[in-house]
């Protein structure tokens, strides 16, 4: 094995895992690249509360972005789960902080729109606490 092979086996051990739970799919996408462009993996793209219920309570990862309205529905469900599994959660709002259910009022927020410097410090300061 090179030294090249090697790092690069050694990066793909230590990346961290994250679940997206956005239902615009063009902003899904956009996360993806920001995510796999700071050197995380995604673990899943959930674009419905059932889909992200689902992974929230069986995927394997170690962050979440959570979109906080899903087509109509509110992903605190989906954050319930989250605490429940001790898995730290980011929300992704267009509606800023007013639009948090008060039970999470202390999880981070990003506003959208975002860019990648944003979301690498938030991501940063979460896995710092996890």
């Amino acid at each position: 094995m090179t030294v090249d092979q090697h790092n690069a086996a050694a990066d793909r051990a230590v990346r961290r895992r994250v679940l997206v739970v956005e239902d615009e799919y063009l902003v899904a996408m956009l996360v993806e690249e920001m995510l796999e462009s700071l050197g995380y993996e995604v673990a899943q793209v959930a674009a419905t509360l059932e889909a992200a219920m689902n992974a929230a309570t069986h995927a394997s990862f170690d962050v979440a972005i959570l979109d906080i309205n899903l087509n109509g529905n509110q992903s605190a469900p989906i954050a319930e789960v989250l605490t429940t599994r001790n898995i730290p959660f980011i929300f992704a709002t267009g509606y800023g902080p007013a639009g948090l259910d008060s039970r999470y009022a202390h999880a981070p927020t990003l506003q959208k729109p975002f860019y990648e410097e944003d979301l690498k410090r938030v991501l940063q300061a979460v896995m710092e606490r996890a």
